[in-house]
């Protein structure tokens, strides 16, 4: 058997070698590493395929989130809704820009923003709501909208983990994740579903003139050079990762496929044991499993964690601690909060490994030996 791993990126690179190699060598041989030709036809593809009117390359999918909120002149004290249940970079950038976090409940399903506690959040400072597809699965967009447009809100999508997904509205259109807010935001970190080999990010939006301004921002805040309108930052994706991408990205909906393969497969083993809740998929959401997370019910989760270690088969826990409990938003004096699911969610999950390159055996290897510590 093949050793296990999180994530395999280079089994993958080697499927796709001849291309990748071909691409990244064209870049080598233009010698054009910043802003080259692969830049601007990542962008454009990325747009063809999201739906997205406008895509604005950058660094990665941090800075994505802090241009964002830099485009849509937020002021210092003004508050923005998250959830808790989060990685770090989602909140990370709001106290960066001497916003204020509010932090919100997720859902104990399907772990995105839950709308009621987004609402009753609200207070007459609240400028911004950023919901997390988190995961893999996207959150409710449809009532999170409805509840932005009744409060004037900007919305900005965390759409990191869960690039490709569709989202079903209730008359049945479907649109992708990261295309349905005022602004969307991703990372091409190397693990994400859509990978790159170092790091990267894009914004989207579908309004044009907002779209000019993201774009100003990310580069120091010029349109002409030399000439600064705006403060901005110098967040670019390079031509080598744009290179990549490209290749990539067409496979993109064979990558996530693959991983829904493999959460089936999980499910089809897990789901009748009493120990473990196996992830939900809401009907608006087609869940990419970014992450394949398990909930565990009365089970000792730190000895799983070992047993599995022990037998060579990583894990992970996406998020031990959550936003309002972490010490870097200690001086920012917010309120006692109680977010009883999202405390309980960080004491209970726990992800498998899921990538496009695992096999069967390496998936009966995985569930038997779950199943072997639980069962005990």
């Amino acid at each position: 058997m093949r050793p296990i791993q999180m994530v395999d990126t280079k089994t993958q690179y080697l499927h796709i070698k001849d291309e990748i190699d071909s691409a990244i060598h064209s870049v080598l041989d233009s010698a054009a590493y910043i802003n080259g030709k692969p830049v601007q036809d990542f962008a454009a593809a990325l747009s063809t395929y999201t739906g997205a009117k406008f895509t604005i390359p950058c660094a990665n999918g941090t800075d994505a989130l802090q241009i964002a909120m830099m485009a849509l002149d937020l002021q210092p004290g003004d508050e923005v809704i998250t959830p808790s249940f989060t990685y770090i970079a989602t909140t990370e950038v709001v106290a960066l820009l001497k916003l204020k976090p509010v932090f919100v409940e997720v859902d104990p399903k399907t772990f995105c923003m839950d709308p009621q506690s987004l609402r009753a959040a609200i207070t007459p400072k609240t400028k911004a709501i950023v919901p997390v597809h988190l995961y893999g699965h996207a959150a409710p967009m449809e009532e999170i909208m409805q509840i932005a447009k009744e409060f004037n809100l900007y919305v900005i999508e965390d759409n990191a983990q869960a690039i490709g997904c569709d989202y079903t509205f209730s008359d049945g259109t479907k649109k992708k994740t990261g295309t349905i807010g005022t602004i969307g935001t991703t990372s091409f970190y190397p693990s994400k579903n859509l990978g790159a080999y170092g790091d990267g990010g894009a914004i989207f939006t579908n309004d044009e003139a907002l779209a000019h301004k993201l774009k100003m921002i990310a580069n120091h805040g010029q349109e002409k050079r030399y000439y600064h309108e705006l403060v901005g930052c110098n967040s670019r994706l390079d031509t080598l990762q744009a290179a990549v991408l490209n290749v990539k990205l067409k496979r993109l909906d064979q990558y996530n496929a693959a991983r829904r393969k493999v959460a089936a497969f999980y499910n089809k083993a897990l789901e009748g044991n009493k120990h473990i809740t196996v992830p939900f998929v809401a009907p608006y959401s087609d869940h990419v499993y970014h992450q394949y997370t398990i909930l565990l019910n009365d089970a000792d989760r730190d000895g799983l964690s070992a047993h599995l270690a022990e037998q060579k088969i990583p894990s992970m826990i996406y998020y031990p601690v959550p936003g309002h409990k972490q010490k870097m938003f200690s001086s920012l004096k917010l309120p006692e909060l109680d977010l009883a699911t999202t405390d309980s969610l960080t004491g209970r999950v726990i992800s498998l490994p899921v990538h496009t390159e695992m096999d069967e055996e390496q998936l009966t290897f995985i569930t038997q030996q779950v199943l072997n510590f639980l069962n005990r």
